[in-house]
């Protein structure tokens, strides 16, 4: 049994900052990977950020590169998305996934378990 716990999102006003948690449970500590995606309405889910869990590598989405960091605590098996600068477009809700991709990391097939999600609402 896994589960993803995502917590830390707000209604925030243009410009301010949250930091997101994704709380694992389970047989949680051995992934490959670990992302955080976004869905809003009527849009397609989308990768925003990704970190390879051998290697420590990060990727993300272009629109949020520079505002966004992905991090991870390997102890306590909680990995991190701190979302600054936010603006109206970054409304959506947040999602955190974890799997075993090894490329292509900000697709969705990469992973095999998702969170429930956590709702970010920029004004």
């Amino acid at each position: 049994h896994v589960q993803l716990v995502e917590s830390g999102g707000d209604l925030v006003q243009p410009g301010e900052s949250l930091r997101l948690s994704c709380a694992a449970s389970g047989h949680s500590n051995s992934f490959a990977c670990m992302g955080w995606f976004r869905q809003a309405p009527g849009k397609e889910r989308e990768g925003v950020a990704a970190i390879d869990t051998g290697d420590g590598s990060t990727y993300y989405l272009n629109s949020v590169e520079g505002r966004f960091t992905i991090s991870r605590d390997n102890a306590k098996n909680t990995v991190y998305l701190q979302v600054n600068s936010l603006q109206p477009e970054d409304t959506a809700m947040y999602y955190c996934a974890a799997g075993l991709g090894q490329l292509f990391l900000l697709r969705a097939d990469a992973y095999k378990y998702w969170g429930q999600g956590t709702q970010v609402t920029v004004s």
